[in-house]
């Protein structure tokens, strides 16, 4: 459901009140996407559940999940304690490197990573996710939560078990990825930029078994 002055106008909470009515009642969570205020950022993740998940979470200022000092707001903390999932969905105007440096000095990891890539941001700033995943491991997110973040993160907030992993029983999906080492600019939704020295780069898929090249047409080989 989308929360914000851009998203719904002067409805405030009241889109988000309605989904959460239905997701109960149909025992479903509910992804709240956040915009400029009204409602504050506080007021939207006070009202969600255990499982439900709020996207744009790294979003800048205002309506950000950081304070200008720098420090995690209050009910931030208090929403994940009590299950409440963060989702970056960078997109078009929802992340901003300022955000993200204060959250993870705060030790303040995105539950999942996404891209939110549409037709207004796959020529930037977004691009796609690996390039969203490469912002954080250059902002001094480690692999492993970057990848685990992208994968089996994202896998138990859908609640599919069966995705984002590669235990035996799993779906047969996975993405090769490379590490590559050099000079990279990265820019956020407001303008900053950040200069990396690493990127995750895509060299294939696998999916449902079969192996599939950027640069082949079509699912030509069997992993």
């Amino acid at each position: 459901v989308r929360v914000g002055a851009r998203a719904s106008g002067r409805s405030g909470t009241v889109p988000l009140d309605i989904a959460l009515e239905v997701a109960e009642a149909v025992g479903v969570p509910v992804m709240a996407h956040i915009d400029d205020p009204p409602p504050t950022y506080e007021e939207v993740i006070a009202r969600l559940r255990p499982g439900d998940v709020l996207t744009h979470a790294f979003r800048p200022f205002p309506n950000a999940p950081a304070t200008a000092q720098g420090t995690v707001k209050r009910a931030v903390i208090e929403a994940r304690q009590r299950g409440v999932l963060f989702d970056i969905g960078h997109g078009k105007g929802s992340f901003a490197f300022k955000t993200a440096r204060a959250m993870l000095a705060n030790g303040f990891l995105p539950d999942t990573i996404s891209s939110d890539v549409h037709a207004l941001c796959i020529n930037g700033p977004a691009f796609d996710q690996v390039t969203t995943m490469s912002k954080f491991l250059c902002l001094g997110m480690p692999l492993s939560d970057v990848i685990a973040a992208s994968t089996a993160n994202a896998a138990f907030a859908l609640k599919r078990p069966e995705l984002g992993s590669l235990k035996p029983g799993s779906v047969g999906d996975a993405t090769i990825l490379s590490v590559n080492e050099g000079r990279f600019d990265y820019v956020d939704v407001v303008g900053e930029h950040l200069a990396g020295d690493r990127k995750i780069a895509s060299q294939g898929v696998v999916i449902a078994g079969r192996w599939w090249h950027p640069k082949e047409s079509s699912l030509s080989k069997t992993a």
